[in-house]
């Protein structure tokens, strides 16, 4: 009997094109992998060293260092730590400029001082200059790094800590950071530069560059104010507590521009009496260096203790009885009490006091100690800058 065996098919041969095809994009599929490879890496990077943020609005001059991101940075020693983080010393190329790094929990203090520094017209000589911003790290472990000039001399608090000033010295600072202030609040039309109000005004915010020339420093707490615009977070108890204006203090703000500037202007009159308990113009002993109110409250001062001696018993840092015998003094003391009146309305404004400490420069600078009597009478005399605010 015949057997038939089953017969398989033969495969038929894979036609040329399919072949020309597999070929063709097993290096096109192999290119693809790399390009994706190497997208990735470069997203890396770049999330892991972003570019630096300078400011681009100012129609000023560029800043110094334009290609921040591009040059070593190197920290070199902390000088000074606030509540926002630490100021760092640091090396830039054949300069030295300051690094103040915050902790990634305080991003909005960081970028609203990124925010003020940024706006058009705050090239100033009495505002410290601003150079670049960067963030430094990958995801959770990023620091912010706002990099400014760096000035030797530190803040007004460390040199009067260390340092008695001559009555030259005084002026000059207190002029100086006047003017800086002055500015600051200066609606700007032409330059587009909007108010500002500092909000944390004191001695440890205003550096000194090498001749003693100040500037005003951290805009953490700022707050602009533009036409139409809202001013942003206008929470009232903020700044630093022993030098809290008594209506900041009560929390009885208004909120508004003027009201915020008279704030400042309060915690003037506080910094420039530090600058006074250690001049030398007067013939009686230099005090030790004290911050306002450190005699009643202390170095660390609760909102209850502020509340009780500012707005309760209205009280204010003392006046020397001493500083009443020299007649640039008497002028410098009573623009203090200008400053820090209860009365807000009634408050100097800080071109106000600028002008005030020009005036009275001039004049003390052309008597002698045998004049002294006839100078009070020329004091009570001159027409300086009237007390009302010119907010």
């Amino acid at each position: 009997m015949d057997v038939t065996q089953p017969t398989s098919n033969p495969v038929p041969p894979k036609p040329p094109l399919f072949n020309a095809l597999l070929y063709s994009l097993v290096p096109i599929m192999g290119i693809a992998v790399i390009v994706l490879l190497l997208f990735w890496m470069y997203r890396h990077h770049k999330l892991a060293y972003p570019p630096v943020l300078v400011p681009t609005q100012d129609p000023g001059p560029p800043p110094p260092s334009p290609l921040l991101g591009l040059k070593p940075l190197q920290l070199v020693e902390v000088k000074a730590r606030g509540r926002f983080g630490c100021v760092w010393k640091a090396q830039l190329l054949n300069e030295y400029v300051a690094v103040k790094i915050f902790p990634i929990q305080d991003k909005q203090s960081w970028q609203n001082e990124y925010e003020i520094y940024s706006l058009p017209g705050m090239k100033h000589e009495n505002i410290l200059q601003f150079i670049g911003a960067e963030k430094r790290g990958t995801n959770i472990d990023v620091d912010l790094w706002l990099i400014t000039a760096f000035h030797e001399k530190g803040s007004l608090t460390d040199f009067l800590k260390a340092n008695i000033v001559s009555w030259n010295e005084l002026c000059h600072i207190a002029e100086t950071m006047a003017r800086g202030l002055a500015y600051l609040h200066e609606d700007v039309k032409e330059g587009h530069k909007p108010a500002i109000a500092h909000r944390d005004i004191k001695s440890k915010n205003v550096l000194l560059k090498n001749n003693l020339t100040a500037c005003i420093a951290d805009f953490g707490l700022a707050l602009k104010f533009e036409a139409g615009k809202s001013a942003g977070d206008t929470h009232g108890q903020v700044g630093t507590r022993r030098y809290m204006a008594p209506e900041v203090l009560e929390g009885a703000i208004n909120f508004q521009r003027d009201a915020f500037l008279r704030i400042d202007m309060y915690a003037m009159g506080l910094v420039l009496w530090e600058l006074a308990s250690r001049c030398t113009a007067s013939d009686g002993p230099v005090d030790e260096y004290m911050l306002p109110f450190e005699e009643e409250v202390g170095q660390h001062p609760s909102l209850e203790d502020m509340q009780e001696v500012v707005v309760h018993k209205k009280k204010r840092p003392i006046l020397r009885e001493c500083w009443q015998k020299h007649a640039g003094m008497v002028v410098l003391c009573e623009t203090i009490e200008e400053c820090w009146d209860h009365d807000a309305e009634a408050r100097l404004s800080a071109g106000c006091v600028a002008e005030r400490i020009i005036q009275m420069q001039r004049l003390t600078n052309i008597i002698t100690t045998e004049d002294i009597v006839t100078v009070v009478t020329m004091v009570t005399n001159v027409d300086f800058p009237p007390k009302e605010s010119s907010l």
